[in-house]
């Protein structure tokens, strides 16, 4: 057991998704940046779908009531375990009592906390990820006891020697691919589209990030039709959204591009005033 002594600004369990029921509306949901959540259950040998603790801009406060192995990677949240600096993308051994602790970000947005054997808590249309008017809890709160498995053995090695890419998240460059209705787009606007530079403004969450300065079209409302995490839609009024991994299962604006995996998880480790670019996927 684990109980949250701070909560911090919005902190969550995800795992890597709920999938099947998007016909009945049901958002994916999952961890933000599926490359932190799974390089930290698989520091620990844990299956990559195993729930771990999102932690967004500022980090959680937790005592550990069992012995565990955990790991922390993503954003650089200054985790400390009993008031002592804590190494990241490592296995670290916690005992009954410990308090881990974090501070606010450093760099990076979002990090991650995964512990042996993976958070228990329960599950809801086969996944435990936290999702609004899906779960109970739309995220952790002070005083909550989150489930763990009693773990005091020895991992296994083969794992000590993993390397986190630390430079995943440092690129400005965001891979797309052309979506369904891209080619609508003038030639110019194409161009413009792909040599722009655009901002992430504040209005930005696990729903969808929108980007900064407005963008030019003359371009018409579709019928609703399927949109996906990474999805890149265009409003009428010239508002880039780019849907992210609680965002809706179908939408009525142009989808004009498709961020990939990899671009996904390094935009969900951007802020408000972060600039970025984008350009097409070779794949």
């Amino acid at each position: 057991m684990i109980k949250v002594l701070k909560a911090g600004f919005y902190s969550t369990i995800q795992d890597q998704g709920r999938f099947g029921q998007r016909e009945y509306g049901v958002p994916v949901s999952g961890a933000m940046d599926s490359y932190s959540s799974e390089f930290a259950n698989k520091l620990l040998g844990n299956e990559a779908a195993a729930a771990v603790l999102e932690m967004t801009m500022t980090g959680v406060e937790l005592q550990f009531y069992k012995s565990t192995t955990i790991a922390v990677t993503g954003a650089e949240m200054s985790p400390k375990l009993n008031g002592k600096p804590v190494k990241m993308f490592k296995s670290v051994k916690v005992s009954p009592n410990d308090i881990l602790s974090f501070g606010g970000f450093v760099s990076g947005f979002r990090a991650y906390l995964a512990v042996k054997g993976g958070f228990l808590t329960k599950p809801v249309l086969g996944s435990r990820s936290m999702a609004k008017g899906i779960t109970p809890a739309v995220v952790i709160q002070k005083n909550d006891e989150l489930e763990i498995k009693d773990f005091s053995n020895r991992l296994n090695t083969k794992h000590v020697n993993l390397v986190f890419n630390t430079l995943y998240a440092e690129d400005d460059t965001l891979e797309v691919l052309k979506g369904p209705e891209f080619d609508k787009l003038t030639k110019k606007q194409q161009e413009i589209l792909f040599s722009k530079e655009f901002e992430v403004s504040k209005h930005n969450n696990r729903m969808a990030y929108q980007l900064l300065p407005l963008f030019q079209n003359n371009l018409d409302s579709i019928l609703t039709a399927p949109v996906l995490p990474g999805t890149v839609q265009l409003t009428p009024s010239g508002q880039l959204i780019i849907l992210m991994r609680d965002c809706q299962t179908t939408g009525g604006y142009p989808r004009v591009l498709q961020l990939t995996e990899k671009a996904i998880n390094k935009l969900s480790q951007n802020k408000a005033g972060s600039y970025l670019k984008m350009k097409l996927s070779e794949f």
